[in-house]
């Protein structure tokens, strides 16, 4: 029987532009503490999609968790313009409250 994780690659293998299906393998590494593995998901869908504004708030998280306080920052910053420019507020307001409590 496959992981979660092994169908979540073979969802993303099939359709590498899924940003749902990356995103979702993305968390599946982070759960499983494959923290670098994760950071590469989550820019991969970043990449691919950029208005996809809830990677950019788990990559700064997974990043701060790798002790990579500044990337985590800067890339907080661009999930604001990103939430802001999509229009989710919800999103906006998580990824900022993670930056204040950087300060």
């Amino acid at each position: 029987m496959k992981t979660r994780r092994e169908m979540l690659e073979e969802f993303v293998a099939a359709e590498p532009n899924d940003s749902f299906s990356r995103y979702a393998l993305a968390l599946e590494l982070e759960k499983e503490q494959r923290g670098l593995e994760a950071v590469a998901q989550f820019q991969e869908v970043i990449a691919r999609d950029p208005n996809y504004v809830p990677a950019y708030y788990h990559l700064g998280r997974v990043l701060m968790h790798l002790q990579q306080i500044e990337d985590a920052r800067a890339i907080w910053h661009r999930g604001i313009d990103a939430a802001s420019a999509s229009g989710d507020e919800k999103t906006r307001k998580e990824i900022q409250e993670a930056l204040d409590a950087l300060d």
